[in-house]
């Protein structure tokens, strides 16, 4: 049984001392491949040394995360840009917009999401999206990047059914952690109604650990446990939902 984690940042701190310890964990469970979004300019370094230790596994994207945009945000841009036309990445990502914790930089964050739309578009790759407290106004962003070719993943979805087939019907995927296995999450309920060829499994390492693990560090072997906790919401065998949705991973990520 072969899994890809579509969304882990590996590269965090929180893994320094057992970095080899915690590959060679999700190796064992299962886990092939690990995409690593980006978070901003102080992140690419690490990202990029993971990547260079573990060649073919261990897969960056490039991307200013939405939290991250500040009075700085055009030089982060600059950064960005600049790697993207250096070399291949497996996505732009993670980007999007996030008013959960401040809403000072708005409207910098719609410019920089985007601009680096726009990007994707160029260097014809896809797209992983954060949002929090701004689905709606990240749905419509996508719409017309959708309407040009624009694939990706809205990873962390928590949304309604209502949410997830406006997603789904651009040709996005939903990246589904942790959270499904959340006691009260109203998540299950919602991909009842949704087909697994729509789904990727993610982790988000080091946080929103799955139960029996919340509120410790999470980390790319627990994707078990959603996939488990999937299966059963979905009534089909561990197996099936682990080869579609690693299916799923593979045709949208060609790097």
């Amino acid at each position: 049984m072969n899994l890809i984690d579509t969304h882990t940042h590996l590269y965090a701190e929180e893994f320094k001392q057992d970095i080899d310890a915690v590959i060679a964990r999700a190796q064992a469970a299962g886990v092939e491949t690990f995409y690593l979004p980006g978070i901003d300019s102080n992140d690419i370094p690490a990202m990029l040394q993971l990547e260079a230790d573990y060649p073919g596994v261990c897969k960056p994207m490039m991307g200013l995360h939405p939290c991250y945009v500040k009075e700085n945000w055009e030089a982060e841009l600059a950064i960005i840009e600049q790697w993207l036309k250096q070399r291949s990445f497996a996505a732009v990502g993670e980007i999007g917009l996030d008013y959960y914790w401040d809403t000072q930089f708005k409207t910098q964050q719609q410019s920089a999401f985007n601009q680096q739309m726009e990007w994707a578009v160029q260097y014809q790759l896809p797209i992983v999206i954060h949002t929090r407290n701004a689905m709606q106004d990240t749905i419509e962003a996508v719409k017309p990047f959708a309407a040009k070719g624009l694939k990706g993943i809205f990873h962390c979805f928590g949304g309604s059914i209502e949410t997830a087939r406006q997603i789904t019907d651009m040709g996005f995927l939903l990246g589904i952690g942790g959270v499904l296995t959340y006691k009260n999450a109203a998540l299950p309920a919602v991909l009842k109604e949704i087909e697994l060829r729509h789904l990727v499994l993610e982790t988000d390492a080091p946080y929103l650990s799955p139960v029996p693990y919340r509120g410790k560090r999470n980390e790319s072997s627990y994707l078990s446990y959603i996939l488990e906790r999937l299966a059963a919401v979905k009534n089909q065998t561990i197996e099936e939902v682990a080869a579609i949705t690693t299916e799923n991973a593979r045709s949208l990520f060609k790097y």
